[in-house]
């Protein structure tokens, strides 16, 4: 059974945005993490945001004020994929962060992370309410309430894999990021940053998760891969990576005949280049 109260392994909870702009966090210690860098790209706007962090926190240290003391080294995922060691915060230690950062954004940051926190909380209470901030988020952005309801569906499977696999010994981060590529890979004939590409997601900043860019048909086939990879790795009682590396091909593989099947009677591919990118990130990317 799905344990409500645990964030999914989705990257779409490992992302937050503050006026347009990604900012990577991390499920710690019973709450939210922030990567430093990415708050101070959003606070100075700096090319280099990590240079501005690195002299910043030298000026903390100079002044007393330890970083060390309020950050921790956590795994975050890079631009290029893969898991990195990164300087995080909480929600106290980022307060202390702004309060360093002379920036016109720094009040409307606070009452957004304030907000973050506190939307928590209320998730775990009432764990609907995630899905009803999530409903409400899509609808803002304009997409069609079918797909919505598609959307919400596949997070709800997605948890119930995550859970799973945790259960079943896996190791959140990479391998949790292998076997959703080996299904991915299994289900579509691509792996997920083949997949982003053709999309055009790589074009355009980071947060743009590839399920959000989905078509219908393959969100369904998504959700079929992972479903399936559940209920294999149930049926066998998967233990450890390797069994459920198998588990997640199976699944997959799946999928990939049930969508190899519909594209020989429809004539069309499934797996497409289109994308729900607002209309000006769209230059040299396919359209919906």
């Amino acid at each position: 059974m799905s344990n409500k109260t645990a964030v999914p392994d989705n990257s779409e909870n490992h992302l937050v945005v503050f006026q347009e702009k990604a900012i990577r966090r991390t499920w710690h210690a019973e709450e939210w993490w922030f990567s430093v860098v990415d708050v101070c790209g959003v606070l100075t706007e700096s090319s280099d945001a990590g240079a501005y962090w690195r002299k910043l926190k030298q000026r903390l240290g100079a002044e007393g004020n330890e970083p060390v003391t309020f950050c921790h080294g956590l795994k975050l995922e890079a631009p290029d994929g893969k898991q990195r060691v990164t300087d995080c915060a909480n929600t106290e230690g980022l307060f202390r962060i702004i309060q360093s950062i002379p920036s016109p954004k720094a009040e409307p940051f606070k009452r957004w992370l304030a907000q973050v926190g506190y939307e928590r909380v209320k998730e775990i209470e009432n764990p609907e309410l995630a899905s009803i901030r999530a409903r409400e988020l899509y609808q803002s952005k304009g997409y069609p309430q079918a797909w919505i309801e598609k959307r919400l569906r596949s997070i709800s499977i997605r948890g119930e894999l995550t859970d799973e696999w945790k259960a079943r010994g896996v190791q959140e981060g990479k391998e949790y990021s292998i076997l959703t590529s080996e299904i991915a890979r299994a289900t579509f004939g691509v792996t997920p940053n083949a997949h982003s590409r053709l999309k055009g997601l790589d074009k355009v900043k980071t947060g743009n998760n590839l399920r959000d860019h989905m078509t219908d048909l393959e969100l369904i086939f998504t959700m079929l891969g992972e479903a399936g990879t559940t209920e294999i790795a149930r049926r066998k009682d998967a233990v450890g990576f390797v069994d459920n590396r198998s588990a997640a091909k199976e699944g997959g593989t799946i999928a990939g005949d049930a969508r190899k099947a519909l594209e020989a009677k429809s004539g069309k591919p499934v797996v497409s280049g289109e994308n729900y990118l607002p209309p000006a990130k769209r230059k040299g990317v396919a359209k919906k």
